[in-house]
């Protein structure tokens, strides 16, 4: 891991860009972390396009900090500047094709999708925690929230440094993952908007079903999929205080 670039924000948090390999990141740290006290650490999960997703991440963290978390996010596989892969490309415009005809989503484009972008992500997302969790300041336990939920699905399955998450409902899944769900045992709190337009409500509710943990909370919403209230992020917050602290 080399750090590029850092910055003191106005709340003290300490943005740190970084890179790992060819993968970009940035790493936020509360303004009263120190070498004596390690905090906990929270992956931040987004949908991929870094400088894109940049605000609202930026929020996230702000809030994380706010509650004594260190927060830390890396570019996805193929998207921001990262190398394109020409099948996924594809799959992109067959996904699209599908959507403006008003046809069902068949799940060989969810497959074709979803499934080599688990494969390459999660062993990333393990070599960032990896570097992450040794740095001074940095210590466990650690949470997963957010972004694409088949990656936390299967980060939550091969990763028992993950010891719990908040997932967002509401992208594509394969049915693989939704069988790997059932091996999923860590607390987790799901965060579904109800009238959310690129949603398959029923799937989502069928997901959550799976999920093999004792503890699970499903927090749903009205609205769309940019309507999530405060009250929403207010509770995820408090999930992860009562679990990595």
């Amino acid at each position: 891991m080399r750090f590029t670039s850092q910055q003191r924000l106005d709340d003290g948090v300490l943005e740190r860009e970084f890179t790992l390999g060819e993968i970009p990141g940035i790493l936020w740290t509360p303004g009263s972390a120190s070498t004596s006290a390690a905090v906990p650490l929270i992956l931040l999960g987004h949908p991929g396009g870094l400088r894109k997703m940049y605000p609202r991440l930026l929020a996230r963290a702000r809030h994380s900090a706010a509650e004594g978390f260190a927060t830390a996010t890396i570019e996805l596989p193929g998207s921001g500047d990262r190398p394109r892969s020409a099948a996924a490309e594809q799959t992109r415009a067959d996904l699209r094709r599908a959507l403006e005809a008003g046809e069902p989503v068949g799940g060989d484009i969810v497959d074709r999708l979803v499934l080599p972008l688990v494969e390459k992500a999660v062993p990333e997302w393990q070599a960032a925690l990896d570097a992450l969790l040794s740095l001074p300041g940095i210590g466990g336990p650690v949470g997963f929230s957010g972004g694409v939920i088949s990656i936390g699905i299967r980060l939550a399955v091969v990763d028992p440094r993950i010891a719990a998450a908040v997932l967002f409902a509401g992208s594509f899944v394969p049915r693989a993952l939704v069988e790997e769900a059932r091996q999923v045992t860590i607390p987790l709190h799901v965060l579904l908007q109800w009238d959310d337009e690129g949603n398959d409500r029923q799937a989502a509710l069928d997901l959550f079903d799976a999920f093999g943990s004792e503890e699970k909370t499903l927090n749903a919403n009205m609205g769309g999929h940019t309507g999530v209230p405060q009250s929403a992020g207010d509770a995820a917050a408090r999930f992860f205080t009562r679990h990595l602290k």
